[in-house]
């Protein structure tokens, strides 16, 4: 049996889609059928600000209302017991993971529970509205933004998500749809550093040939399941 140690495990919308929460990519289109470019990119938020702030203010509101599902509990259930490194890289902007109870999460898009001052550059913890331009805890400027990566600007942290891939042996991607960089190519930097790759989606992703092993089923069920074997494997 090959030794695991050290795992990074990236998830993406389809770990959150069970409990409700939407994605980008879901069928109908986004809100009102507002196109990406209508509320996701620097140039929307230029361009239109009163129409980017009301689509996440009650993307923000709907999260909050949202529970954790059993792919949640799964993978906080590994992070408390696992103890080898271990890094779950969310694509997701929701706080499910944290209230399933894993900590060892890190948010490559953002976090809509947090605002972004782009005036001071301060992240807060935030829960309300921001349409009606409330100022900043840190400067009391009337600057905050949602603290989400759109499209066009750069995923946060990578140096440190690079880094753990570098001692990976194995990676795991849960609910994404191989189509959107960077995160899409981490299987490749996994598999090229010599880390065991699995995939565990719905569906056959865009990415399914790099990895060494894919499951496809609701993340609900191959999730909880994974865990299980991950967990029983002999120290």
């Amino acid at each position: 049996m090959v030794t695991i140690r050290n795992i990074v495990i990236l998830t993406g919308a389809g770990v959150s889609a069970e409990s409700g929460i939407d994605t980008f990519r879901s069928a109908g289109g986004l809100w009102e059928n507002h196109a990406v470019e209508d509320v996701a990119t620097p140039e929307a938020f230029a361009r239109d600000p009163d129409l980017v702030l009301r689509f996440y203010d009650m993307r923000r509101a709907a999260i909050q209302t949202k529970q954790p599902n059993a792919a949640h509990l799964a993978l906080a259930r590994l992070d408390r017991a696992w103890d080898g490194e271990l890094l779950i890289v969310t694509q997701n902007v929701d706080d499910l993971h944290e209230r399933a109870g894993a900590s060892r999460v890190l948010h490559m898009h953002g976090e809509h529970l947090n605002a972004w001052c782009t005036a001071c550059d301060v992240r807060s913890p935030w829960t309300g509205p921001l349409i009606d331009r409330p100022p900043c805890p840190a400067c009391g400027e009337a600057s905050l933004r949602p603290d989400v990566v759109w499209f066009g600007e750069m995923p946060y942290r990578m140096d440190a998500i690079f880094a753990a891939l570098r001692e990976a042996d194995l990676f795991v991607s849960i609910g994404t749809s191989g189509a959107v960089y960077p995160a899409a190519g981490f299987v490749r930097n996994a598999r090229e550093l010599g880390a065991a790759t699995l995939e565990l989606n719905l569906e056959p992703s865009q990415g399914t040939r790099w990895f060494d092993e894919a499951r496809h089923g609701p993340a609900t069920e191959l999730v909880p399941a994974w865990v299980d074997e991950m967990l029983a494997r002999p120290a």
